[in-house]
């Protein structure tokens, strides 16, 4: 077996006419390293005894040698072990074979359905479309979700946050978008969740429906930094093949928090100094990098929604704090909301689409502010509201803000696997609106 493997890959040398370089791993205490004349980004393969290949990729230098980084955990590695440089830098494969399917980081089946049927590849690029090329977000994106289609309503093309920490209904809102929302197809990228978390995801949330129309791409938690921050780039990848066919996507990342923190590793292990929380510089640079992959090209849309896990429900730590300044709106999971049985628990008060105005009309938007000024209110008055110290009749305003409460909080709730179109979520909206006379 090791004399036919080592055999395959003399002739593939041969054959590419010296592309592939061979040289030997040393491991040292900074990791592990080689003396192969190549590029950041260039893909390896470390040959173990027993036949395995550990892919790797080149990630910095140090000392006139290459830093590489595996993508896979190897038990056994030790100096000395053959490093086989590949003769093209990291692909993934692109197409209608993909719908349904299930990834790895490296664009690899992982759902047991066979191999991805025979169609083109793309080499991984990470470089966003021109700004001067990109169409405005002009074009409503509708979701089939009441919460968001009225008052957060998002545009054809936007990135949002979705800010939750855990237990609020993270997952299933996701699940519920990706079913209803108007979108050609889905890219749904999976990133440091629990591998007990995968299934009930793809099955429970996702469900047949939204699966059929959707690529998966999964770097559970467990797998080494460089697999999880790849799996990103690769469902970006993908995404972005369907986009420059005018596709109109809708994108997920799960989470972009577990991204940078995938970064940090890779950045601490590399030497970069720590900074706000320990995040070295890299993750902010990767944060930006990501999040404008998205979006409108010349032709076709991304739209985005990454879920961002805020800590103790901090919205002001790092990553939520530069996630915010990048995105082009926010939900916030409110977890009083979700305690009380109020799914989706989207806090309006805390939650805004940039792009809101541009895709509404002057009537949608006078009916939004409208519910928000009644919520508003209601939020000020609620604790004399809820101890008895307000009187009936004392305010005009206050009463009918009592009264036109339990039909607003109705309104904002639904079911899993309920959908509305966009003009009964209107409708019912300006109805609403229409009963407050201030």
């Amino acid at each position: 077996m090791i004399a036919l493997n080592l055999e395959r890959l003399k002739r593939e040398v041969d054959a590419h006419d010296g592309f592939r370089v061979q040289s030997r791993l040393r491991i040292a205490e900074d990791g592990l390293a080689c003396a192969l004349s190549a590029a950041i980004g260039d893909q390896c393969r470390i040959l173990e005894p027993n036949g395995r290949e550990v892919p790797a990729e080149v990630v910095g230098f140090t000392r006139g040698l290459a830093r590489l980084a595996p993508f896979e955990f190897a038990e056994e590695l030790r100096s000395g072990m053959p490093v086989v440089r590949m003769p093209q830098r990291r692909s993934v494969p692109i197409g209608q074979g993909l719908m349904g399917r299930v990834l790895d980081g490296l664009g690899r089946p992982l759902d047991g359905k066979g191999p991805i049927r025979p169609g083109e590849r793309r080499l991984v690029r990470f470089a966003p479309p021109s700004p001067l090329e990109r169409e405005r977000i002009e074009r409503p994106f509708v979701t089939g979700q009441k919460a968001i289609d009225s008052l957060l309503l998002c545009g054809r093309g936007q990135r949002l946050g979705i800010f939750a920490g855990s237990g609020v209904g993270k997952s299933t809102l996701l699940g519920n978008i990706a079913k209803t929302a108007e979108a050609d197809l889905n890219v749904i990228c999976l990133v440091g969740e629990r591998g007990c978390e995968l299934r009930p995801f793809l099955e429970d949330s996702l469900g047949e429906a939204g699966l059929k129309k959707s690529v998966v791409v999964i770097s559970s938690s467990e797998q080494l930094p460089l697999m999880r921050i790849r799996a990103v780039e690769t469902a970006i990848s993908i995404a972005d093949s369907f986009r420059s066919r005018g596709a109109n996507v809708l994108f997920f990342l799960d989470s972009l928090t577990r991204l940078a923190m995938a970064q940090r590793e890779l950045g601490l292990s590399l030497g970069e100094p720590p900074s706000a929380r320990g995040y070295t510089p890299s993750v902010f640079q990767l944060l930006a990098n990501t999040v404008e992959q998205l979006g409108n090209g010349a032709i076709g849309s991304i739209t985005g929604f990454l879920t961002v896990l805020v800590e103790g429900d901090d919205l002001a730590e790092p990553v939520a704090d530069s996630a915010r300044s990048l995105l082009d709106g926010h939900f916030v999971l409110d977890r009083k909301l979700a305690e009380a049985g109020h799914f989706p628990a989207i806090s309006i008060s805390q939650s805004v689409s940039r792009a809101f105005l541009s895709v509404t009309d002057p009537a949608h938007q006078a009916a939004a502010r409208k519910i928000r000024a009644i919520m508003a209110m209601h939020a000020e008055v609620q604790d004399l509201i809820r101890i008895g110290a307000y009187q009936k009749g004392t305010s005009p305003q206050i009463d009918k803000v009592i009264e036109l409460m339990p039909a607003i909080m109705s309104f904002l709730r639904q079911t899993t696997g309920e959908q509305f179109a966009f003009a009964e979520t209107r409708k019912a909206l300006e109805q609403i609106a229409a009963r407050w006379p201030y």
